[in-house]
């Protein structure tokens, strides 16, 4: 019997994205408010009580809203919007987080999606600090480009529509110059950062795919660590996994360039280490898509995990498969 779904705010970006890798499945019935009720308290909270699980794709107050609405104990919800993720009683849905997650999240009733940002800081650092390469008191810096699509509505309206107000002209903008981005609370939390990091996003003219990156002074280390070092321990971390990956070193040796745009249409995250002993730095590079794995891909990774479905069904791994 196909268990019964509900994407509470699938008129957004991420959760038209969603709808779209369910929606041909046979294990699901997709739960479809009437337009003209969409935000009908009442109404909502009879689509969230008859689901077997609940997809929120909402802003934070409205996600926190819905998850009150629910009375049916046996709701599952996976909230994609950054309400719980640092909240100790819901489950972090990055399965290949640490030992153990995967199964954290199959048992949970409430799981909060990661952001796009932190599921590439979190990837690439917590298994250093969990090896002991980097203290969990180094002082962290983050640089990361995103597609504009992970802005939402607002955001692909100023890139694609010149007469928009505040319509963006350039073809790239740092951003969150306050150095208070909602998502850094987060990657503190769940890479096991004493300290939050410096984060500086940007944003540039293309619609989806994401780069996430870490520069690190080797010698400012408390131990002596090499690039194939780093590399090691994120290759063992990750290995076996399905929708990460850890490029070779001589693969990066090899690289002049990396396309944020190369694992778009996928739910793989692919982590690279660029290194150069001799002047003892190294720079980690995650690369996404932001609407794959670091969104809506993510989310039905989770949702798979949660109803005792092959966590791959109806997602694609690889660049490959996708073509």
């Amino acid at each position: 019997m196909a268990q019964k779904v509900f994407i509470d705010g699938e008129a957004g970006t991420t959760g038209l994205q969603i709808r779209s890798r369910l929606e041909t499945r046979t294990d699901i019935e997709l739960l479809q408010i009437p337009e003209e009720r969409r935000k009908d308290p009442a109404e909502r909270a009879r689509f969230l009580n008859q689901a077997d699980a609940a997809i929120l794709c909402l802003p934070d107050a409205a996600a926190v809203e819905a998850v009150s609405l629910v009375e049916n104990p046996a709701v599952k919800i996976v909230d994609a919007s950054t309400a719980h993720r640092t909240n100790p009683d819901w489950a972090y849905g990055l399965p290949e987080m640490a030992q153990g997650q995967a199964e954290r999240i199959s048992e949970a009733r409430r799981v909060s999606n990661p952001g796009c940002y932190p599921t590439g800081l979190i990837a690439l650092l917590r298994p250093l600090i969990d090896a002991g390469l980097v203290g969990a008191d180094f002082p962290v810096s983050c640089h990361a480009v995103s597609g504009y699509s992970g802005g939402g509505r607002a955001l692909i309206t100023r890139f694609e529509d010149d007469k928009a107000p505040n319509a963006v002209e350039t073809a790239y903008q740092i951003y969150g110059l306050g150095l208070e981005h909602k998502h850094v609370e987060e990657m503190r939390v769940h890479s096991g950062l004493e300290h939050r990091p410096l984060f500086l996003p940007s944003v540039g003219r293309f619609y989806q795919g994401m780069l996430v990156m870490i520069p690190l002074q080797l010698w400012s280390l408390a131990k002596a660590v090499r690039s194939a070092d780093l590399h090691e321990v994120l290759e063992e971390a990750y290995h076996g996994q399905r929708f990460v990956e850890v490029a070779g070193l001589a693969d990066c040796d090899a690289m002049k360039e990396l396309d944020p745009e190369g694992l778009n249409g996928t739910n793989s995250l692919r982590l690279h280490v660029f290194g150069n002993d001799k002047r003892q730095q190294a720079v980690l590079v995650a690369l996404l898509d932001n609407l794959g794995k670091g969104a809506s891909g993510a989310a039905v990774q989770n949702l798979n995990l949660m109803l005792g479905t092959a966590p791959e069904t109806g997602l694609l791994p690889t660049r490959l498969a996708a073509e």
